[in-house]
């Protein structure tokens, strides 16, 4: 499952939705406190990709010294300007600051992350609302590639409320219908409960976790967790995963590269949301 490709084809269409609306004047908000390299790359990328599909952005930096009454006031002051229609914290923040406080400063209809209480409270109850990018991204990856999932069983390895929980409520609601079990480092037998999946997604950031006879043959396994090795960046998956598998997303290359381009659908539909386009 190239990422990459689909993700070239969800910017084409963004770009010319905006284009179709007139190109009006949508804005996503980026806000970075401290000084971490790979954080800062990560910013640099959304502002970059945001421009070229035609929308705005405004990027605030606050030192890594920042206290937690002034990382909320630039919250509050982008929550509450009208030409900002989406809000990104990048995370994590430097240790000392409650992030759940700043994120829930955001307004559901700009959590573009869509990390907030209220955001993942719509999504339990199957309410309109914004999904957080990399979920959005694996659920666009399975229906390019036509994965059959109603019916299916999954297993998500992984319990964050960044990617691993909402990926499982996204597969188990209603009109996607897969059965869905999230398992994590607790679960007796990992390597069992994930072999009797249809469709895997690995979310934990653990190395080459998942090995070719943890696979049912033919599962569609979706590689989204990252690692840092002395080799490089590896992901959850073995590459010889690749043997025993129907679908196989790359790592780079595969859900990563559909992270950056659904925050983009996310802020045009946040844009929607508030009547702005």
């Amino acid at each position: 499952m190239d990422g990459k490709a689909l993700s070239e084809r969800v910017r084409a269409q963004v770009r010319e939705e905006l284009a179709a609306l007139g190109s009006p004047a949508v804005c996503l908000a980026t806000v970075l406190v401290g000084d971490d390299a790979p954080s800062r790359r990560y910013v640099a990328s959304k502002q970059k990709q945001a421009a070229e599909v035609g929308m705005g952005s405004k990027h605030v930096e606050l030192p890594p010294t920042a206290t937690q009454a002034e990382v909320e006031v630039v919250v509050a002051g982008l929550a509450a300007d009208p030409a900002v229609h989406g809000i990104l914290v990048q995370l994590p923040l430097p240790a000392g600051l409650d992030e759940h406080r700043v994120i829930d400063l955001i307004p559901p209809d700009k959590d573009v992350d869509g990390l907030t209480a209220a955001s993942l409270g719509r999504l339990v109850r199957g309410e309109p609302g914004l999904v957080p990018a990399t979920p959005r991204g694996c659920m666009g990856l399975l229906a390019a590639y036509e994965v059959p999932v109603a019916g299916r069983r999954a297993v998500v390895v992984g319990r964050s409320t960044l990617v691993g929980l909402p990926v499982a409520l996204l597969l188990a609601r209603k009109g996607t219908d897969a059965t869905v079990t999230v398992a994590h480092s607790r679960t007796p037998d990992l390597a069992g409960v994930v072999r009797e999946a249809d469709i895997v997604v690995s979310a934990v950031g653990v190395a080459r976790l998942v090995q070719p006879d943890w696979v049912k043959p033919g599962a569609a396994v979706l590689d989204v967790g990252i690692s840092r090795t002395e080799s490089g960046i590896v992901g959850d998956v073995d590459p010889g995963v690749a043997e025993v598998a129907g679908w196989l997303t790359p790592m780079p290359g595969g859900t990563g590269a559909m992270t950056v381009a659904c925050l983009l659908e996310n802020t045009l539909d946040a844009a929607r949301l508030q009547g702005a386009v």
